[in-house]
C-alpha cells in the first residue's frame, strides 16, 4: 500500500463516522461537526485570520464545520451576511470556538 493511501486510510479514520455535538441554547438546536477539518477548510480559517478577519474567520467556522444531524451542511455561503451582522457575535465566538478547540476524550480515541 502506498503511503498516500496509509495517510487517506488514517484522515478517514481520525474523521470517522461520528459527529460531535454542541447544544446551542440561544438557537434552540444542537450544532453537529466532525471531529476534525480538512487542510482546505483549515487553509480558509487561516488565511482569514493572518490578515486580522476574525469575525469573518469565525462565521467561516460555522459555514464550513457546522452540520445538522443527517450530516448535511447547517449553513451555506451565502449566509456570511447575516453570520456576521445579524446574528449574536458572543454565540458565534463560543460555537466556533468549541469546534476549533474540540479534542477528543479518551474514549472516543479508544472507539477508534
Amino acid at each position: 500500500m502506498s503511503v498516500l493511501l496509509n495517510a487517506k486510510k488514517h484522515f478517514k479514520s481520525v474523521m470517522g463516522d461520528d459527529l460531535i455535538s454542541i447544544d446551542v441554547a440561544e438557537w434552540d438546536t444542537k450544532v453537529y461537526f466532525k471531529p476534525s477539518a480538512t487542510l482546505k477548510q483549515t487553509e480558509v480559517i487561516v488565511a482569514l485570520h493572518s490578515e486580522n478577519k476574525l469575525a469573518e474567520a469565525m462565521a467561516n467556522v460555522l459555514i464550513l464545520r457546522c452540520l445538522n444531524e443527517d450530516g448535511t451542511r447547517m449553513f451555506k455561503a451565502v449566509d456570511i451576511y447575516d453570520l456576521m451582522n445579524s446574528v449574536d457575535p458572543l454565540v458565534i465566538t463560543r460555537v466556533s470556538s468549541e469546534i476549533l478547540d474540540y479534542e477528543p476524550t479518551v474514549e472516543e480515541i479508544k472507539k477508534k
